[in-house]
């Protein structure tokens, strides 16, 4: 048997679950992601793979219109409460897997997506070849992560990882052949702890209390980029 590859925690909904549920209700409250993602590849009626599905919070939302949706996590909290989440959703699964080795078939699902999990750069391309082994032809790739060059969120991201480069991995992106596209949103907290609260799972100490400082009110603009890839037909990979 394959051995299972090693995992690195999430270091904030694996410590934090909570409170990471609560951002994932406060993040993009307008859907400007989910809207641009249905530009790119409408999945009403197609078969969904969620990458790093985590607790499940998006799995229902492409429930609504898909035909039927996998999420794969590799941490076992998370599939259980995945699982119990969506367990009274027939035509949605949660399956234990990691982005380098999906539980899945070849050519089994139209669209995979992944959002600010695993996919961050070069060392995401074995990730990125076994996403694309288990789309059919046609079939797209889409992955989600931050804009680290857009304020004020991005500058939070560059003072707490000074050798994160954002635009290397935006370069790694275009090589790879994905088309980049940027979406602006707005978090909006229903009171200031909570605003904090997640500011202190995103963040180190020092970090999340300048930014809490620096944010007025109950609303942050954060900037994502949406990377895609289309898989045509008779593609091979080695």
């Amino acid at each position: 048997m394959k051995p299972r590859p090693a995992v690195i925690p999430s270091p904030n909904i694996w410590h934090w679950p909570q409170v990471y549920e609560l951002e994932n209700k406060c993040q993009d409250v307008d859907g400007a992601i989910f809207s641009a993602l249905r530009r790119r590849a409408d999945w009403t009626g197609r078969d969904v793979l969620d990458i790093g599905c985590g607790s499940g919070f998006h799995l229902p939302l492409f429930a609504a219109d898909a035909a039927s949706v996998i999420g794969v996590e590799p941490h076992r909290q998370l599939v259980a409460a995945a699982a119990q989440r969506v367990g009274h959703l027939a035509d949605v699964q949660v399956r234990r897997g990691s982005a380098e080795s999906l539980p899945l078939s070849d050519g089994s699902v139209d669209i995979a997506h992944a959002r600010t999990a695993y996919f961050f750069g070069p060392k995401s391309a074995p990730g990125i070849a076994e996403a694309f082994r288990v789309l059919r032809p046609g079939g797209v790739l889409m992955i989600v992560d931050l804009d680290a060059t857009a304020h004020p969120y991005g500058g939070w991201m560059r003072r707490d990882l000074p050798d994160y480069d954002p635009d290397a991995v935006e370069t790694f992106f275009t090589r790879a052949g994905f088309d980049t596209a940027r979406v602006d949103t707005r978090w909006s907290f229903p009171d200031r702890e909570s605003l904090r609260s997640v500011l202190g799972i995103e963040f180190t100490a020092a970090t999340a209390a300048f930014a809490y400082a620096s944010t007025p009110g109950l609303a942050l603009d954060v900037r994502y980029r949406i990377h895609t890839r289309s898989k045509p037909s008779g593609l091979l990979l080695g």
